[in-house]
């Protein structure tokens, strides 16, 4: 049983960050955290300009620090989920050996009838700008995340 998930992406300041709030709000029950695969922004808040955006839509990133993705994650979480494909890749490179927990694609969980079907990562707004497109897809992946767990999202 999945209770405990680790979001990652590139720098933890925008996409990673948005995906653990987003889904600490539509689940409050799982354990959730998030990490960068790169380290420069450890101990720093999110991007100012991704929680402006979250903010308007009711997510709260305020009391998150950035950290860098460690191979003790491979314990610690139950199931890790990357933001894109170089992410996923930098993650599988610090794998155990025999560890078996699982890595995926984030976006391999958005429902059948998205708009968004077909995409292979969340874009990352520190370079598009696209604050809001990028929690449209992080919204629409976790409630097909949910939805795979069984778990009713809270609005």
């Amino acid at each position: 049983m999945t209770t405990s998930i680790l979001f990652v992406c590139l720098g933890n300041i925008c996409r990673s960050p948005s995906a653990e709030a987003v889904a600490r709000q539509m689940a409050p029950g799982l354990r959730l955290d998030s990490a960068g695969t790169g380290g420069w922004h450890a101990g720093e808040p999110p991007y100012e300009a991704m929680q402006a955006a979250a903010r308007t839509r009711g997510y709260d990133l305020s009391d998150l620090r950035a950290r860098q993705f460690r191979r003790a994650d491979f314990d610690d979480f139950d199931l890790i989920l990357a933001m894109d494909p170089a992410n996923l890749r930098d993650i599988e490179a610090q794998r155990p050996a025999g560890h078996a927990t699982p890595v995926r694609l984030f976006t391999c969980y958005l429902p059948q009838d998205s708009r968004f079907m077909g995409a292979d990562a969340v874009p990352d707004p520190w370079y598009t700008r696209d604050f809001d497109g990028a929690l449209d897809l992080i919204e629409a992946c976790t409630r097909g995340l949910l939805a795979e767990l069984g778990e009713t999202p809270r609005s």
